[in-house]
């Protein structure tokens, strides 16, 4: 299905995004099995009665996953709920053993924080904490065995087998307000999102794997052509979810994929039905799942097996302190104390180990007299290839290396691009006529003429006074 770019552009886009991760606590979130469900070697090995739902099963918080929340919620700006709670959230499907999930409704532990981007600011509505389900995995039977046999499979035939080993993994959620009104700025929003919870260590965040999922709630509102800047003064009717999207790319392409199928609805005067659609990478399109349901439909209530969790402000300020310095804490502070581009700093900052290797490199590089800015550059174009588990001061002086350059008198530089020019009177046609690329074949062509390095500053601006004679 293509969409039509005029239709578009008469909606504006108004678009909430929830984001799901796992977290990497040693156990489950209400019982001890392993949490380790994609290093497992065989499926259903990590379970046990709580897990999987069975009579007797009795569950128990898991301190650590709660407090890492609330860590993520601090780390975003959010309030803290001091008095919460775990409910019920009741749905049947066949990867949900107990025919509910342990969630939360009215009580998160986290609420109304904010998240700024380029584009603006996303307002955190809330971040709770739940259990993960099992893991469908629909295949194709190709060897039988007796007891297959007994039971009526044959070769060939397509099966649905449910892996228990992510049943009960803490997935903590993290939703927003109906903030985004771009696909770019979802995009860099749920990439800040990664990388903050990275940084804290509390999730791995594959996404391959299904340790992050990402799901978009879309909807458009017409433009006021008198005034494209306005604000919303309500909400649309209706919202279109696109449920466990596994990369940034695909939801990007979802997002876009939405407004023009959307935008064509409203233009014939309807309104999209208000449902969950599911994201066809091959295709590139999405497709309808299930008709949308209302919280009412869940029938939460406050789960009897587990009781309420209370802390006080001093536990609050006790977990804020150990907070460390965020990613975008650490681009003001480099730009300020270092000179580091933040186009550079935005992409280095990804781990919190790295972060410290490169917070080392630069104060080597600030007692060499060597400019941070330009070694974090060399790292971005690659020009020095380094990692964590290099040395910083060998790296710094990689990077001195490459950045020496010879003794060369002004007469023979200017001799060699004479040279240059003369022999390239076409590119010199180029240049007079205002075509500006052709100043790097100028200056790759003198350097190899030269075979010598020479600062490429001083190269340009001898070079653009022979031009220009």
């Amino acid at each position: 299905m293509k969409t039509d770019n005029t239709n578009k552009n008469k909606y504006s886009l108004v678009c909430g995004l929830e984001i799901h991760a796992e977290l990497k606590t040693n156990s489950k979130l209400f019982c001890g099995c392993k949490n380790d469900p994609f290093g497992a070697e065989k499926p259903n090995i990590y379970t046990c009665p709580t897990c999987l739902g069975m009579p007797g099963g009795s569950p128990v918080a898991n301190k650590k996953a709660i407090e890492w929340t609330i860590k993520v919620g601090l780390a975003l700006g959010c309030k803290i709920n001091l008095f919460s709670k775990f409910d019920r959230k009741n749905y049947f499907y066949p990867d949900l053993p107990k025919s509910y999930q342990i969630s939360q409704y009215d009580l998160p532990f986290c609420y109304d924080g904010v998240l700024e981007t380029s584009f603006g600011p996303v307002g955190i509505t809330r971040i709770h904490l739940e259990e993960d389900t099992g893991k469908l995995l629909h295949k194709t039977i190709e060897k039988v065995n007796s007891a297959g046999r007994e039971a009526g499979l044959g070769h060939g035939k397509q099966v649905s087998l449910i892996d228990f080993n992510r049943s009960s993994v803490p997935l903590m959620e993290i939703v927003t307000e109906p903030d985004i009104h771009s696909a770019e700025q979802a995009k860099e929003y749920a990439k800040e999102i990664r990388k903050i919870l990275k940084y804290l260590d509390v999730a791995d965040c594959d996404m391959d794997q299904g340790g992050m999922r990402l799901e978009a709630n879309i909807s458009l509102a017409p433009i006021d052509k008198n005034n494209p800047s306005s604000k919303l003064s309500k909400l649309p009717n209706y919202k279109v979810e696109v449920k466990n999207i596994n990369s940034f790319r695909f939801m990007e392409q979802a997002i876009d994929f939405e407004m023009g199928r959307q935008a064509e609805i409203l233009n014939d005067g309807k309104v999209p039905t208000q449902e969950t659609r599911g994201w066809n990478s091959v295709k590139s399109i999405t497709f309808s799942q299930r008709t949308k349901e209302d919280s009412e439909d869940y029938r939460y209530f406050p789960d009897p097996d587990l009781p309420p969790i209370r802390y006080s402000r001093e536990n609050i300020e006790a977990m804020r302190a150990e907070l460390p310095e965020l990613p975008a804490q650490k681009s003001k502070r480099w730009a300020t104390e270092y000179g580091v581009e933040e186009r550079y700093s935005k992409q280095l900052i990804s781990h919190e180990i790295f972060a410290n290797w490169l917070e080392e490199s630069f104060k080597i590089c600030v007692k060499e007299k060597i400019e941070p800015n330009k070694f974090a550059g060399a790292l971005i174009n690659k020009n020095i290839r380094v990692s964590h588990v290099m040395s910083s001061i060998i790296a710094v002086e990689e990077f001195k290396k490459l950045s020496q350059t010879d003794e060369v008198a002004d007469d023979e530089i200017i001799s060699v691009i004479t040279d240059v020019i003369s022999q390239n009177n076409d590119a010199v046609i180029k240049f007079k006529s205002g075509d500006t690329k052709v100043i790097g074949f100028f200056i790759g062509q003198t350097m190899r003429k030269l075979g010598k390095k020479v600062d490429n500053k001083k190269l340009g601006e001898l070079l653009l006074n022979e031009l220009k004679k």
